[in-house]
């Protein structure tokens, strides 16, 4: 596979966010209950605060976050047409580079959905 690895980049930065939670505990334990509250199934459906969170992490241009949201989706059975439809707001809101960053988004879930079968 050319260019970037999001198998690799995830790893890659789970390896130093376990730093981060070994090393500053307090605030890595804040972060992590603010995602959990943020994520947590409610009158939006989990699936579709991940599709929020990868869209955002899109239009951030955050390879990581990309990678990271795309795994949880695929954990929480999105369909490849929910995926296509979520990056085609987030192109049409952010224009060209963000545009660049969904066909990240697109090579990171055919990554790890390949890895999956």
């Amino acid at each position: 596979m050319a260019g970037k690895s999001f198998t690799r980049i995830t790893g890659d930065v789970s390896k130093a966010l376990a730093t981060l939670r070994k090393e500053a505990p307090d605030a890595m334990k804040g972060f992590s209950a603010l995602a959990q509250g943020a994520l947590q199934e409610g009158s939006v459906s989990a699936l579709h605060k991940e599709l929020i969170a990868l869209a955002i992490g899109v239009s951030s241009r955050c390879d990581a976050c990309i990678g990271f949201h795309v795994k949880a989706l695929i954990r929480l059975g999105v369909t490849r047409e929910q995926l296509m439809e979520t990056l085609a707001v987030c192109t049409y809101m952010g224009g060209g580079p963000t545009l660049m960053y969904a066909a990240e988004a697109v090579r990171a879930y055919e990554e790890f959905t390949a890895q999956a079968e």
